[in-house]
């Protein structure tokens, strides 16, 4: 006789959608066919809301991050978001607004100051690394970047009237570097044991307020073993040793630049999610742009933003088995190349975005 299954009890969540520029739609459209797919399969009811940020935002309101795009945000228990950018901004004098400060925006308001970037390997796809093998094989670390404070929100800021000389302040307080770096040590906590911090204590003053106040927390985590770098060495070592690093916690524009470099590792920008996290709606996305010049094309490749909604459920929602499912799928689809043109074997026809979500939400 079979056994009765237990009865399923539906959780009820709300996840607020910010599809954003470029091929941001396309992308997290797979994203959302992907947690429709978790939702059939583990019990959710889930409440979508789109809203608009950025170019998108800027077209319809003159805002990148609108009223009610943040209430959107607040209202849900997770973000699900695109990519932000537009060409028709990019070195425009006459833009009043550009679409990157409704990112800005969205971060200062929501309070997400830290930024979290697993960097890992697919097997399948290692030889699409622009590194040896043996250097990228089992490469696994995660970056925690500070994302509220730093050189992109420091004030003053601007330029001379005669226009012939700029200036932005780098500003950081202990209370912000503790906050950051107590999620760095936790992490490393949890996986390794080891943290790296990253500054530039013999240049810069903020840096070396950084390394005064990890310092003083190390007696809080007797074990995790600490090790500081400054961020020209550790920009080395990502491409001439990847496996030496754990978790590596630093600043805004340090972390912004190093987690790009560090993204190439794996062979494509198109495979690394993100999550940004403190203390209101969690936020997940990939860590590439908009790609204008794919938008509408369906060949973006989908799965950061599908791995991102992975991470939403593992970190907004502590449901590790609904996220190793969407990774499992995902995989499947690298091993049985059902993947965009970006990493698609030489003689093997790429799939199309569409074809690729639609094949991971199936699996799932």
């Amino acid at each position: 006789m079979a056994r009765p299954q237990k009865e399923r009890i539906m959780k009820d969540i709300k996840i607020a959608v910010l599809p954003g520029d470029g091929i941001g739609p396309e992308i997290v459209a797979q994203a959302v066919k992907a947690v429709d797919a978790v939702a059939a399969k583990f019990g959710y009811n889930i409440t979508y809301t789109h809203a608009l940020v950025g170019a998108a935002a800027i077209d319809a309101t003159g805002n990148p991050y609108p009223d009610e795009t943040h209430q959107a945000c607040m209202d849900a228990d997770a973000v699900l978001f695109g990519a932000i950018g537009d060409p028709r901004f990019d070195n425009n004098p006459e833009a009043k607004v550009r679409p990157e400060q409704g990112l800005l925006a969205m971060r200062k308001k929501l309070g997400l100051y830290a930024n979290l970037r697993p960097v890992n390997t697919f097997d399948s796809l290692l030889h699409r690394s622009p590194l040896r093998y043996d250097l990228v094989e089992g490469a696994d670390f995660i970056c925690v970047r500070e994302l509220t404070g730093g050189l992109y929100f420091g004030r003053p800021q601007g330029r001379s009237e005669d226009g012939n000389t700029a200036y932005d302040t780098c500003v950081y307080s202990r209370e912000e570097i503790e906050r950051i770096c107590r999620l760095g040590f936790e992490y490393a906590g949890k996986r390794r044991g080891k943290l790296t911090v990253v500054d530039k204590a013999n240049v810069l003053a903020t840096s070396r307020l950084w390394r005064e106040t990890a310092k003083a927390m190390e007696k809080d985590y007797p074990n995790v073993e600490v090790e500081y770098m400054f961020v020209d060495n550790a920009a080395m070592k990502i491409i001439q040793q990847p496996k030496h690093f754990d978790v590596m916690v630093t600043e805004n524009m340090f972390g912004d630049i190093l987690t790009d470099e560090a993204s190439v590792i794996t062979g494509s920008l198109g495979l690394l999610p993100s999550a940004s996290i403190g203390t209101g709606t969690s936020l997940f996305e990939p860590i590439h742009g908009s790609y204008p010049q794919a938008a509408g094309k369906n060949i973006a490749n989908p799965i950061a933003t599908i791995l991102s909604a992975a991470m939403m459920f593992e970190y907004a929602f502590a449901d590790m088995e609904a996220g190793a499912a969407i990774r499992k799928a995902v995989n499947l689809s690298i091993e049985q190349n059902v993947v965009t043109e970006d990493i698609a074997p030489e003689g093997v026809k790429p799939s199309t975005t569409t074809e690729v979500g639609d094949f991971i939400a199936k699996n799932i």
